[in-house]
């Protein structure tokens, strides 16, 4: 089973709500962005689900908010399966947002995906490549099989 994964940033202007903390959407582009930097360090940038003409698509997120990240707080997001089906298909996929500072775990979001093929637009599996670098991907205390 493969380490934790994670990937750090700081909180910009853009991300913040009108009461000065990360708005939701932010969080959601976080996590976004975690799990394409993910693929992208496993042999598959955007460019490559391009050339494959597949995607993921999200079917379901779940923002659960604990403390707040305000404006230039460093933060680490990370990455763990919390459920796959046998063929890469569909999982869900939990990201956890940590400050930096204190260890403080500030959110947790989890996201049901599937993968897409854009031609025929519909659900596929995944190449096995990129369905093994989800199945071997780190997983949550909780993790589960997907029927």
């Amino acid at each position: 089973m493969a380490e934790l994964y994670f990937a750090r940033f700081n909180a910009r202007w853009v991300d913040m709500d009108f009461n000065q903390h990360l708005r939701n959407a932010a969080f959601l582009g976080y996590a976004e962005d975690t799990r394409l930097q993910f693929m992208a360090g496993g042999g598959f940038p955007p460019s490559e689900l391009t050339r494959l003409q597949i995607g993921p698509v999200v079917l379901e997120d779940r923002l659960q908010y604990k403390r707040e990240l305000k404006l230039m707080e460093a933060f680490r997001v990370d990455l763990a399966v919390a459920a796959i089906t046998d063929d890469g298909r569909r999982m869900k996929v939990r990201n956890r947002f940590f400050r930096e500072a204190d260890e403080v775990l500030c959110a947790t979001i989890e996201s049901v995906v599937l993968w897409f093929d854009l031609g025929a637009r519909a659900p596929t599996p995944p190449p096995e490549t990129l369905a093994r670098l989800w199945l071997e991907a780190a997983r949550t205390d909780d993790f589960t099989r997907m029927g």
